[in-house]
């Protein structure tokens, strides 16, 4: 198995656990053993898609293991990613007796992993649980760094914790039969990953694109590992972002806003890119980044089917909207920058004009 450590130690946090790369889940039982995990019962929660795909094969994976697996399944789409039905996974769990010493398996995408992880944050004030990413999307960016969640009315992840798995395990094989749609909204964090804090990166994605969206199976490993890697190196300098951690919201602020707008029917990734877009469009303003630069930085949303625009949108709609967003500071957003490919920066002088100007750009 290829894996990485994600670990912090000091006097108020510590965490560690491994990142495990398979081309298959034939291995999942060896893995959770390295872990040495005191569980005697398992709940795999999934989704009833992905529970057609894949949840017998994971229940087959982790038969060698004699323990009790049961299974829970939540009703697919952003839309179920609420309160009551983390009650109703509550239910579940005290009819089956679960104990703080048993485990949570989050078998699916971005939705399933934020519930499963708030699930397990709050259970009987914390009980473990692991990461199976199915979607490219939670693959390599929501599986890792323990921020769990629901969304509050039409406000996207408003009640959560920060709350860290004991393993994540990737099949990336799964990547292959994913819908053109989600990999593609999948692709948004992967572009945002490399703008990040890895321009190499960034400019293999655009070398290699063809080999990814045909989705050879050497790009796709290096892609997510990659990405895994970025996103653990800060979490593991920034857990419960109180600073460098929030250049991961790059393309957030503005992305987020669209994506309530338009009642979670444009996919989370697809939101991102149009963010981001919008986000190097400033830093351009601002003599960050170069013509050269945000005309790359569009080119590749474009190359892997991120929208640089949206439609049907109000500005002024979008700007209040993100009055609301979690990552207000003192009265002021805490706008992500490009100062350069690679160097992602905080910025607390954005305003609406600013947001308005950069929006104006960009709608349709």
């Amino acid at each position: 198995m290829e894996s990485i450590t994600i670990s912090r130690k000091g006097p108020e946090i510590e965490f560690s656990y491994n990142i495990v790369w398979e081309h298959g889940f034939e291995q999942l039982a060896n893995a959770l053993a390295s872990a040495a995990l005191p569980f005697q019962k398992i709940c795999i929660v999934t989704d009833s898609n992905v529970e057609k795909l894949y949840l017998e094969q994971v229940k087959a994976a982790l038969a060698p293991m004699n323990k009790k697996v049961v299974s829970y399944v939540l009703p697919a789409g952003e839309e179920n990613k609420n309160l009551n039905e983390i009650q109703k996974i509550y239910g579940f769990l005290i009819g089956e007796h679960f104990e703080r010493k048993d485990l949570l398996i989050a078998l699916g995408g971005g939705v399933v992993g934020d519930m499963t992880g708030f699930t397990a944050a709050t259970y009987l004030r914390g009980i473990d649980f692991i990461q199976i990413p199915t979607t490219l999307l939670s693959q390599v960016d929501s599986s890792v760094g323990g921020k769990t969640g629901v969304d509050y009315d039409a406000y996207k992840n408003m009640v959560g914790a920060f709350y860290q798995p004991r393993l994540v395990y990737m099949n990336t094989d799964v990547l292959k039969t994913l819908p053109e749609d989600q990999f593609s909204s999948g692709m948004g964090e992967v572009l945002k990953s490399g703008l990040l804090r890895n321009r190499e990166f960034y400019e293999w994605l655009d070398a290699y694109s063809d080999d990814i969206l045909e989705k050879d199976s050497r790009a796709l490993d290096h892609m997510v590992r990659e990405c895994c890697k970025i996103k653990a190196k800060v979490v593991e300098e920034d857990p419960k972002e109180n600073g460098v951690r929030a250049i991961l919201n790059l393309g957030h602020t503005l992305g987020h806003a669209v994506e309530k707008l338009k009642n979670f029917t444009m996919l989370h990734g697809h939101c991102v890119g149009f963010g981001t877009a919008a986000a190097a469009w400033l830093s351009y303003r601002k003599e960050m980044i170069s013509k050269e630069e945000l005309d790359m930085i569009l080119r590749l949303n474009e190359t892997f089917s991120l929208p640089n625009s949206v439609q049907d949108l109000s500005v002024e709609d979008i700007i209040t909207a993100t009055k609301s967003d979690k990552k207000m500071e003192g009265g002021y957003i805490k706008f992500i920058l490009i100062n350069g490919i690679g160097n992602a920066i905080v910025d607390r002088s954005i305003t609406d004009q600013d947001m308005r100007d950069a929006l104006n750009m960009f709608m349709n």
